[in-house]
């Protein structure tokens, strides 16, 4: 591609100032500073540059120019309020200006109630919101704010369109501090020709709407469908442009709801938020684990009560397993919420150190509520579980596992355990099976919870039939 024609100009690097001649003394008091650089004109309609009018607004148009980091203010102290605890912990503490959300699920989780509540909360604040809709009427989006949102505001817009460019221009007239795009595989632009929904049109897109919301410095939520798999649909070029990608996991046959951050430059990606979904909207759960909890019973077999440490807070879980007699061909090895390479590697360890056969044996494993935990810590409970239903042992009520287990039947530390047995007992738990180090390591006892330190599965085994 052949350049456009250049001009010289003079910089000076004390303070960044242009001049069309060479000047002994800058503006700023610095002295021989100047120094001769030549700047090419680059195409006014580029949009794929931040610098754009589309990108920056229809009054700007200027290059943009390098600038010291010490002089840049950092927007961390500046984030906009949800208005919604749950989704401001998952962003690491609200909307950061100038950010991109993409969020997804799979269609009937929440992600259209969940964004309208923001907005609402957010235009109660006297902020302005455009929501861009390409799959619903302005009569459909106001029904659902009717019913969800009980902060009602003028400062809310709504448009039904899929074309970008109108939305770009919808936005020079409004200029929102809160912009919503639902969904991004209904919106085109009008430079291409293909359908929507195609990866040059996603692509496309995509980088139109970062360029705007950094030019702008405005947060956009942009909404995606998922494909059977769960995955995100589309190309992986969106997830890599915007700045975080959530999540909205759960069964639409139940009322829980989890959202999770994927990606997230402006926070963890360990946080989650927990919600109920109601006929009124989503509601935010605040005691998650009596909720997951909520119907353990008190002895059964192949039950086991186990905890984990998500983001900044620990949650306790109760997993079930069940043992049933292969009919044909090979055992089965099913699992909900944990890695059936995980599962695999557990029932090993049961057959080579604890001495259960199980190479006849079909065996399914769930974490009742949908959690799907990252980390090691449920290996000891996944393993209780299936050997109590296997032998039919009922364990006590008030009984809880934590630890991960190694290849040698040996039981490793978990991290937050201190954490881990404060919640517990918080909750009413009355015994705790953990590794043996992770107790040693615990900088005070809990008052109503007894542990039990072991070192390896085969001791762990022993010490939850002698409670029976």
């Amino acid at each position: 591609m052949a350049k456009k024609n250049a001009k010289t100009v003079f910089v000076c690097q004390e303070c960044g100032y242009e001049s069309p001649k060479w000047m002994g003394q800058c503006i700023c008091g610095a002295w021989n500073s100047f120094v001769e650089e030549k700047v090419f004109e680059g195409a006014e309609d580029d949009t794929r540059s931040r610098s754009s009018k589309a990108a920056a607004g229809p009054s700007s148009g200027e290059r943009q120019k390098p600038q010291r980091l010490s002089s840049v203010v950092s927007g961390q102290n500046t984030r906009i309020d949800t208005g919604i605890k749950e989704l401001n912990r998952v962003l690491g503490g609200g909307l950061v200006r100038g950010s991109l959300t993409l969020i997804s699920g799979e269609p009937g989780i929440g992600k259209s109630t969940i964004i309208i509540q923001a907005a609402a909360h957010i235009c109660a604040a006297g902020n302005r919101v455009l929501y861009v809709s390409g799959e619903e009427s302005e009569e459909q989006i106001k029904m659902r704010y009717d019913r969800v949102c009980k902060e009602k505001s003028d400062e809310l817009y709504v448009l039904s369109e899929t074309n970008l460019e109108t939305a770009v221009s919808a936005i020079d007239q409004l200029d929102p501090a809160f912009v919503i795009i639902d969904s991004i595989q209904t919106m085109y632009t009008e430079d291409l020709d293909s359908a929507p929904g195609s990866v040059s049109q996603v692509r496309a897109c995509g980088n139109l709407l970062m360029n705007i919301g950094k030019g702008r410095n405005i947060p956009i939520f942009i909404v995606a469908h998922v494909t059977k798999s769960g995955e995100l649909a589309g190309p992986k070029i969106v997830e890599h442009m915007v700045d975080t990608v959530l999540q909205f996991n759960g069964e639409r046959s139940r009322d829980l709801r989890i959202l999770r951050a994927l990606k997230n430059r402006f926070g963890t990606t360990s946080e989650i938020g927990a919600f109920e979904m109601r006929e009124e909207g989503l509601v935010e759960i605040e005691n998650l684990s009596a909720s997951f909890l909520e119907g353990l019973e008190e002895a059964s077999a192949g039950a086991v009560a186990t905890a984990v440490y998500e983001g900044t807070r620990p949650l306790l879980l109760e997993i079930q397993a069940l043992t049933a007699p292969t009919n044909v061909g090979f055992a089965r090895r099913t699992a909900i919420g944990v890695e059936s390479s995980r599962l695999g590697m557990i029932v090993a360890v049961l057959e080579r150190k604890a001495g259960l056969s199980l190479i006849n044996r079909d065996i399914y494993v769930n974490i009742v509520g949908g959690m799907r935990p990252e980390g090691t810590s449920t290996d000891l409970a996944v393993a209780l579980a299936v050997w109590s239903d296997e032998k039919g042992v009922q364990l006590p009520g008030g009984f809880m596992a934590i630890g991960e287990i190694g290849l040698t039947g040996t039981l490793r530390p978990v991290q937050n355990a201190d954490k881990l047995v404060r919640e517990a007992d918080r909750m009413g738990f009355s015994t705790m099976l953990m590794p043996l180090r992770s107790m040693e390591r615990l900088t005070e006892k809990p008052k109503n919870l007894k542990l039990i330190g072991v070192t390896t599965l085969a001791e762990a085994i022993k010490a939850a039939a002698a409670l029976k």
